[in-house]
């Protein structure tokens, strides 16, 4: 590897050669660790689960994918660029003396017997010319090659020479035909197709916050997941210290995008949706909109800080203190400081509960001293676990429990009134009453945005723990409060925020993304759009982008650069059996299928699905080769993406939703989600929005 390869004779059996040999040196990696004896190692069983655990995981991030390809991509350096630049994660570090001019860019590090680098990891920093280099700015590289591949066998490649003027700039073939790949099962890395404005946000440093606004098809989440990939590449013992998370709409999305990371050998990263962030107690009920927006506004925390603290009483008595003979007193304005102290210092509600006491024994030693006694940290201590302090406590600054105070302030119209006033109208604080009052927490019939309520309350008592990073996805769904709970999630770290306006489905729908990242607590964000669309075609997108004026005006269109401009047509029918025919056409071709409809019409589509013979999945489960069709409500499309999609009875989405611009921003969404085909089918007149 210190020279560059001859490819003089047959490039592509070299390079063949080349990834076996580099297949070989995995497999000799992953039996280097699978050999590694602990049992003398360790001093106690607990440092040898610890160590056992970090191995197998490590075993697991070796693993040999053997339909995914193990490198995709080349650059011949002009000049080596050395050794410590294409360092490997985790500490593997080539050799010194050597110097590379040739690099293989592939999903992870490898190396062989003596520590040279055989594929190099996609985030080194000496592969970031693979996706930044230009005929403009070669970034001292001569070559840069593509490798095309069936399963995991390499077929083909393409090279371009950016530094020499006398070729004229092209489009990627091999690109385009990976960008347009069919898909079956989960969602797949974009490693390989990785473009120069996705990149930058990719390699954003961990300390800032970034929002990427991008329309469909602009891979926002996958540059969202890539970004975590680098990130555990750049900063590992930080983030494996502090931890990440993902965050998406619902669990069919997150089990579509679980294999990601691993396949980029991660295996370290939570994933969650904000219901699970939240679960402090069980979900059974639902809100109508108005009484979910208003329990979403960002207005609600005030309210609920304010009842939090309500529970604080001014001391009316002093508290009196026996040990041995002597009593000590501590007047009730003494204390009165103590308590407006702790106030104003504005602390956790249970942190200076738990600091009112070493307060309260603080004022008692001081006495003890002035009377010529020597008491130390074990009196204070136990000053502080006294009967007459622990009294005082509870009654100046009692125990809150946070569900308990949520059902108080949703039964209690007095209650809620008083910590409400100046911020909800009579008229918004009746909207969130329950009707009927629960008796206890565990009866109550909890909605979604009550759960966000008590997570609130949760953290005014005692703080939430923080993680180093949180990617959120489909964030424009996201209520204020529920953006407070994320953004308590990330106090000490950085999060990724991904989104479009323009598929906000909920009455609550994020207007703005500077609103949004100020709920978040991270208003100094930087915003990213991304407008080139690489997954949908050109037809399609063009066809849905007619609503972008009446969903989200001043919205930049999202422009395909695909050169398919893929397969798209209106069809009017009169029967569901026509649909499903449209479905059966679509079979025909290689690929997965998508049949979308109006939540109220999946029941019927399924019947006739049946009634066919048709076999088909529900959002979530993976497709095989066998079964490739998914009957997917329209509530649950969002994220999803399918090479052909069957989009039923536009107007029944539409009329789905509690009002016509949600209605109109979920058709977008079901509009969007085809790769390479879609057909529109309609018994009902389409919208006039779509011209």
């Amino acid at each position: 590897m210190s020279t560059p390869v001859d490819d003089s004779l047959d490039p592509l059996s070299r390079e063949r050669s080349h990834l076996a040999e580099s297949r070989s040196a995995l497999r000799a990696m992953r039996e280097d660790v699978e050999s590694l004896d602990i049992s003398d190692v360790t001093a106690n069983w607990v440092n040898a689960e610890v160590l056992a655990r970090q191995i197998d995981e490590r075993i697991k991030a070796l693993a040999d994918l053997s339909d995914t390809p193990l490198f995709f991509g080349r650059l011949d350096y002009l000049h080596a660029p050395g050794a410590e630049a294409a360092e490997g994660a985790e500490g593997e570090r080539p050799r010194p003396e050597a110097a590379y001019q040739t690099l293989h860019i592939g999903r992870r590090h490898v190396h062989d017997a003596e520590g040279d680098p055989m594929v190099i990891d996609w985030r080194a920093p000496v592969s970031q010319p693979f996706y930044r280099a230009s005929k403009k700015d070669p970034m001292d590289i001569a070559l840069r090659r593509r490798f095309g591949y069936t399963g995991g066998d390499l077929t083909a490649y393409e090279d371009e020479h950016l530094s020499d003027p006398s070729e004229a700039a092209r489009t990627s073939k091999l690109l385009q035909q990976e960008i347009e790949r069919p898909r079956v099962g989960p969602m797949r890395d974009i490693v390989a197709t990785i473009q120069p404005e996705q990149d930058e946000i990719v390699r954003s440093g961990l300390g800032g916050t970034v929002c990427v606004q991008g329309g469909p098809g602009t891979g926002k989440t996958a540059v969202g997941l890539h970004r975590v990939a680098y990130l555990l590449y750049a900063h590992r013992e930080r983030l494996a210290r502090t931890g990440t998370l993902v965050i998406g709409p619902n669990r069919s999305f997150l089990h579509y995008i679980e294999q990601v990371l691993p396949a980029l050998g991660e295996l370290a990263v939570r994933q969650a949706t904000v219901d699970d962030l939240v679960a402090h107690v069980e979900v059974r009920g639902t809100d109508d909109a108005a009484a979910a927006v208003i329990k979403g506004d960002a207005r609600m925390a005030e309210v609920l800080r304010r009842a939090v603290y309500s529970h604080v009483t001014m001391p009316t008595e002093p508290v009196v203190v026996v040990r041995g003979s002597r009593r000590w007193r501590v007047p009730a304005y003494e204390l009165e400081e103590t308590v407006r102290e702790l106030l104003a210092r504005d602390i956790r509600y249970g942190a200076a509960r738990e600091a009112l006491p070493q307060r309260i024994a603080h004022a008692v030693l001081v006495q003890m001293e002035r009377a010529g006694e020597a008491p130390d940290d074990r009196v204070q201590d136990a000053v502080a676990r006294s009967s007459a302090v622990k009294a005082a406590v509870k009654a100046i600054w009692p125990p809150v429990d946070p569900a308990k105070l949520v059902l108080r302030l949703l039964a209690e119209a007095d209650f809620l009134a008083v910590h409400a006033e100046g911020l909800l109208s009579e008229d918004e604080q009746k909207t969130i009453l329950w009707a009927k009052p629960a008796r206890s927490v565990k009866s109550a019939k909890w909605s979604a945005a009550d759960a966000v309520l008590i997570d609130e309350a949760n953290d005014v008592v005692a703080r939430t723990p923080s993680l180093g990073h949180v990617v959120l996805d489909e964030a424009q769904d996201l209520s204020p409060m529920q953006y407070r709970a994320v953004g308590r999630r990330c106090t000490t770290g950085s999060a990724t925020v991904l989104g479009d306006l323009a598929q906000g489905t909920t009455p609550w729908a994020t207007r703005s993304w500077d609103e949004a990242l100020a709920h978040l607590g991270k208003s100094e964000g930087v915003i990213e759009e991304l407008t080139a669309g690489f997954r949908v075609p050109t037809d399609v997108i063009t066809y849905a982008s007619r609503l972008l004026p009446h969903i989200a005006p001043g919205l930049t269109p999202v422009a395909s650069i695909r050169e398919n401009p893929g397969f798209f047509e209106v069809r009017e029918v009169s029967e569901t059996a026509e649909v499903v025919a449209a479905c059966g056409e679509l079979l025909r071709n290689e690929g997965s299928i998508g049949l979308i409809a109006a939540d109220a019409r999946v029941p019927a589509l399924s019947e006739a699905l049946t009634a066919a013979g048709v076999t088909y999945l529900a959002p979530g489960e993976e497709t095989t080769r066998q079964t490739r069709l998914t009957l997917v409500p329209a509530s649950l499309a969002k994220g999803l993406e399918y090479d052909y999609v069957v989009l039923d009875e536009p107007r029944a989405v539409v009329d789905g939703e509690p009002d016509e611009r949600t209605g109109l921003r979920r058709l977008y969404v079901a509009l969007t989600r085809a790769v390479s085909g879609l057909i529109v089918v309609h018994a009902a007149p389409l919208p006039t929005q779509l011209g």
